[in-house]
């Protein structure tokens, strides 16, 4: 079924051209838009049509004409204009095809939006894949990657059609959503283009909506593939580089998978092992171990390679203060953080804290 905007913008083209007051209505007799208050004046004359459609699909008399328009044989709407004269059946057919169209039009979108979606969740065999993809005209060798879009506010609406705007363009660019918090592309990669080129996509996804639509979002990108058939395989990819992007990088906007870094291997650890590592490190969990004024210091260290007087500078405060500071963690965890393997031990056990929050949290 047509939107309402669709239908309407529809009558409005049509009274413009054909010079006939308009309306639509369904075939439970509920009108959905007219050019005129004046057509509800036809209801009972199109209750009485929709029940003579298959006999009679169109019927012109009495300063009307209520014509049928279906959906591939099946009756989805009657168009009803206004008026009298040679014109108004040439006017009603010319209206009914174009509704016709409309909705060819948009049960072919859908149909490739629904092909998309079970393609991004490996819903399809690999024959059908090829099928679909000739019988769509979609290209199945061309390089693409999938771009995911997730809002940092629930209840920002607007993403999916701004991404459409600027993306949607039938055979080579997807933009759909198999859920309520995220937004897919799928984007054709030229043969010339490389991670470094996905990276200004995504950030250019970023601040157009933005400054367009008003959202802060965060983009992650899989990697590129080669054939539709492992659309799939870069649409989980980015959903991973998302999922370890809000427990480690949660300051970043931009997340590539090919870029996660150690967070990539922390994620992939079993339970088991991470509270076996955590034990050996902090002799248990490290939850409320250090207050925040701690962990600013030491994070703010590690920012700045082990340099004291750097980090000092950054928090304003004393190298002694500082060192002070440093050595209170020493004595609590036995870890000395201005030695390097130390302060790496330090920095993997407080990500694999992290991990376990995020377990324990189910994100």
């Amino acid at each position: 079924m047509l939107s309402n905007q669709i239908l309407h913008r529809t009558v409005q083209d049509i009274k413009k051209i054909t010079g006939f007051e308009c309306a639509v209505w369904d075939m439970r007799g509920i009108c959905l838009v007219m050019t005129n208050e004046k057509m509800v004046g036809l209801d009972k004359r199109i209750s009485v049509f929709t029940g003579t459609v298959e006999a009679e699909p169109a019927r012109i008399g009495d300063g009307a004409g209520m014509f049928l328009v279906n959906d591939e044989e099946k009756p989805t709407y009657i168009l009803a204009l206004a008026g009298e004269g040679d014109s108004l059946a040439m006017a009603g057919e010319l209206g009914v095809s174009q509704l016709s169209n409309l909705l060819f039009v948009y049960k072919e979108k859908m149909d490739k939006n629904r092909f998309i979606q079970n393609l991004l969740l490996d819903n399809l065999l690999l024959v059908d894949i090829y099928n679909q993809a000739k019988k769509m005209k979609i290209p199945v060798e061309l390089r693409r990657a999938v771009f995911l879009v997730e809002a940092r506010n629930e209840g920002d609406n607007l993403i999916l059609d701004t991404l459409k705007g600027l993306y949607a363009t039938g055979t080579r660019d997807f933009v759909t959503a198999v859920d309520e918090k995220h937004v897919i592309l799928v984007k054709a990669v030229e043969s010339t283009e490389d991670y470094g080129d996905l990276s200004k996509t995504a950030r250019t996804i970023a601040d157009t909506l933005n400054m367009e639509a008003m959202v802060s979002v965060r983009v992650s990108y899989g990697t590129i593939i080669e054939e539709l058939k492992d659309v799939s395989k870069s649409y989980k990819e980015a959903a991973m580089a998302l999922e370890v992007g809000r427990v480690f990088y949660e300051e970043k906007a931009i997340l590539a998978y090919n870029e996660l870094g150690i967070g990539r291997l922390i994620h992939q650890l079993p339970e088991s092992l991470c509270r076996m590592f955590l034990k050996e490190v902090f002799d248990g969990d490290v939850e409320g171990m250090f207050d925040d004024e701690e962990l600013q210091t030491v994070f703010t260290f590690f920012d700045n390679n082990l340099n004291i007087s750097e980090t000092a500078r950054q928090l304003y405060i004393h190298r002694n203060t500082l060192v002070y500071r440093l050595e209170k963690i020493q004595k609590r965890t036995g870890l000395d953080v201005r030695v390097f393997d130390d302060a790496l031990t330090f920095k993997i056990a407080m990500m694999v804290a992290d991990h376990m929050r995020s377990v324990r949290e189910g994100r």
